[in-house]
């Protein structure tokens, strides 16, 4: 159903689209649109003042449940390079790149790595009937090391279509690889000298190729691009058994998302109630302050440190 109502609207802007003027070009830099923030903040580390960027959701919303505007369809069929993830969030994507421009230049971050499917692990809520189609996991982002290949593939294209500002790209793209790379050594350190290697997460789980990446276990109330519903009392009951079983020090919850849950799991067992970031995207008052991808993750680092010690 959401996915039909997505396409219905998505058609309904298209023909709005047909009979709207060209949206005013504001300068003569190369232009970028991302769909969320983890893509407009990777852009931004490689491209920095040289592009115009522009983040389609907007900060302090729910990256699932985005619904594109006229204006929104506008930008992205005028712009120089279109990033999107790629997966369930995005499915009203592919109706757009139907409809537009033929030559739009895209970069998918699904495309750039290895996949793996959406999970379903004991204990979690699952709505539908069961027999919804197999998804790959979209939050390809979480792990730094993931990171790293799409900040090379987006400065390739970024050369490519710009190629006046490679060198600048270029130099960009090694020095923010560098800050990459000693933020997935921190996460090795941390997890080498834990004490356990679970995580429990009272929320959405978009952490797999994450955990994946650092030999990590999990426990989560529902999968990764789950709808928002109410958790269900065994899952409830699941967690609190986990936690106090497993002695968990700390449960998360991800940004701008309810932590009912975890705070409630929290009262039962006694361990904190952590915000873990899965960098869909940030505040407004954090995306006005130019909080990045290396901030979030950085603040991961030290839950982290509390969760599994």
């Amino acid at each position: 159903m959401r996915k039909n109502l997505k396409t219905f609207i998505v058609s309904l802007c298209m023909m709005l689209l047909a009979g709207c003027a060209s949206a005013p070009v504001r300068d003569d830099r190369f232009s970028v649109v991302a769909t969320n923030f983890a893509g407009y903040d990777l852009v931004r580390a490689v491209a920095g003042d040289l592009v115009n960027i522009n983040m389609l959701v907007r900060p302090g919303t729910e990256t699932h449940s985005f619904e594109p505007t006229p204006q929104n369809i506008i930008d992205i069929s005028e712009c120089g390079l279109f990033v999107y993830t790629g997966g369930e969030s995005d499915e009203w994507v592919e109706s757009i790149l139907d409809s537009v421009n033929a030559g739009l230049n895209t970069f998918r971050m699904m495309d750039s790595v290895q996949l793996y499917e959406e999970e379903i692990r004991e204990g979690m809520t699952v709505t539908g009937n069961g027999e919804e189609e197999e998804e790959m996991d979209e939050h390809v982002w979480t792990s730094p090391v993931n990171a790293m290949i799409l900040v090379r593939d987006i400065c390739d294209a970024l050369c490519r279509l710009d190629p006046a500002n490679s060198d600048s790209y270029r130099r960009n793209a090694e020095a923010y690889t560098g800050k990459l790379e000693a933020l997935d050594q921190q996460f090795r350190s941390i997890i080498a000298d834990a004490e356990r290697r679970e995580i429990i997460v009272a929320d959405r789980f978009p952490f797999l190729y994450f955990i994946r990446e650092y030999g990590l276990d999990y426990y989560a109330a529902y999968p990764g691009c789950a709808n928002d519903t109410e958790p269900s009392a065994q899952t409830v009951a699941f967690l609190i058994d986990k936690v106090k079983e497993d002695k968990i020090p700390a449960v998360f919850h991800i940004e701008l998302s309810s932590a009912n849950m975890c705070e409630s799991i929290s009262e039962q067992t006694g361990a904190a109630c952590l915000l873990l970031n899965a960098v869909h995207n940030v505040t407004d008052e954090d995306f006005k302050n130019g909080t990045t991808y290396i901030d979030l993750m950085e603040h991961n680092a030290e839950v982290l440190r509390q969760a599994l010690n």
